[in-house]
């Protein structure tokens, strides 16, 4: 279910907390009604689309290092062990590793995982990378798998246990 905050808090750490959260969209006051619409329907129709698009139509399950992300079956695996993803980390993982090893800017990542319209915050992406790496590294706060090039972005390496 999509959650949007709309809250007369302004302060960007605010917003950033709201994100971390759980949130999809923060709104503060005040608001125009018809802008708070959009802002619904934008956040309905990105929940409404499918998951990631795969990669002209190949359905097999992607192999990078000992990690395997099936779109079929939405399940990640890392050294055979199963891992628990919610939608969004499992589309952002999906979008890293249709493309290894290719740098993906965070409008990049906004546009595949969060589509096109999405009006949030770019913070949304730092916040589920942070989560994501929680997931699937051995030590989040020294990534070897979600790297991130400063200035630049995110890519995905292989990195075998």
């Amino acid at each position: 279910m999509p959650v949007i905050f709309v809250t007369a808090r302004r302060r960007e750490l605010d917003e950033a907390l709201g994100l971390e959260l759980g949130g999809d969209d923060y709104i503060t006051k005040p608001f125009d009604f018809n802008v708070l619409v959009a802002h619904i329907k934008a956040v309905l129709r990105r929940f409404e689309r499918p998951a990631v698009s795969s990669d002209g139509g190949a359905r097999e399950p992607l192999v990078i290092g000992s990690m395997v992300v099936d779109l079929q079956r939405h399940a990640v695996t890392i050294g055979g062990k199963p891992l628990e993803l919610p939608r969004r980390e499992f589309d952002l993982l999906h979008a890293l590793a249709l493309q290894p090893g290719r740098v993906f800017t965070v409008d990049e990542l906004l546009g595949t995982v969060w589509g096109a319209e999405f009006v949030g915050q770019p913070q949304v992406v730092y916040v589920h990378i942070r989560w994501l790496r929680e997931k699937i590294e051995h030590m989040a706060n020294r990534p070897k798998r979600i790297i991130t090039v400063r200035g630049v972005g995110y890519k995905l390496v292989p990195e075998a246990f």
